[in-house]
């Protein structure tokens, strides 16, 4: 995963594994546009590919996390991607269908499809597209004087990224309807009551709590909760039946890593695990159990 400046954001990598992808146009309240969600989603695809990548944190510069799209982007002001420049679409019915399933939707989709888990730290005004990502992160940890919502609503417009099918999968659909109908913007800590974010924190202690949190991910067994990861979205949308045969297959792979013979091994003998040595940078391509295993 390549660290630095890309189109609206800057990527940084620690030495924990942990990635953090942090929106940088706080003088447009960290808006959206086609060169930067075009960069999200290639940055995503090489932090899925990296084994030095374990955790993904998204966070913003300034009083937004991300406060939708940059409309006066899409109206042409911008374009700063090294790559030609893509034509947003929403001139007729057909280009915006086009631009949403080729290039915005892929978004948040790129961040469901991660195996890494994902950490939204948000730090301040989550609107509409901004909303939509953090859903579809793992964790969301919000400062407490942010405030998030779709409400599209008020412009006539529909939550057109996939907020509809997230907030059902957080509120269900009385929630959802509720929340989107009725064009609700909340603070953290009603979106904490919600079940919308998982904890608050005040403003200067965000990234810390947000840093504890990913390392703490970065630390456990990498494939067996990446595995845990698919089968917990994948059992919001199959029957029991279908989910028992899904875990069992992931299972399947789990049980026979070295990790889960370092996690029996650790408990008998009383101590922490040492997860994760297949990633470390001396780990051959043989066992990586210990001599005499």
């Amino acid at each position: 995963m390549e660290t630095g400046s890309y189109s609206g954001f800057e990527v940084g990598r620690r030495e924990s594994g942990v990635a953090w992808i942090t929106f940088d146009r706080p003088e447009r309240m960290n808006g959206m546009d086609p060169p930067m969600k075009r960069d999200l989603v290639e940055v995503l695809l090489q932090a899925q590919m990296d084994d030095r990548v374990r955790v993904v944190v998204f966070t913003g510069k300034g009083r937004a996390f991300c406060a939708g799209d940059d409309l006066k982007a899409y109206a042409g002001s911008r374009e700063t991607s090294v790559l030609p420049p893509i034509p947003h679409g929403h001139a007729n019915p057909v280009g915006t269908y086009d631009g949403l399933r080729a290039l915005s939707q892929p978004v948040n989709t790129a961040i469901r499809n991660l195996d890494k888990l994902t950490v939204a730290a948000i730090n301040g005004v989550a609107i509409q597209t901004g909303f939509s990502l953090a859903l579809a992160c793992d964790f969301r940890i919000a400062a407490r004087a942010a405030r998030m919502g779709s409400a599209t609503l008020r412009f006539g417009l529909l939550p057109d990224e996939g907020g509809q099918f997230l907030l059902v999968q957080h509120l269900g659909v009385a929630g959802a309807m509720d929340f989107l109908m009725r064009k609700r913007i909340v603070q953290a800590e009603e979106a904490l009551a919600l079940g919308l974010v998982h904890e608050v924190a005040e403003p200067e202690e965000l990234e810390a709590r947000a840093t504890a949190l990913a390392e703490e991910l970065a630390r456990g067994p990498q494939v067996a909760m990446r595995l845990l990861k698919r089968s917990i979205y994948n059992a919001a949308e199959l029957g029991f039946a279908q989910a028992l045969d899904e875990i069992a297959a992931k299972t399947a792979v789990s049980d026979h890593h070295p990790d889960a013979r370092e996690g029996v091994r650790s408990f008998v003998e009383k101590r922490e695990p040492r997860f994760n040595r297949w990633l470390e940078p001396e780990a051959d391509s043989g066992s990586q159990d210990e001599p005499g295993d």
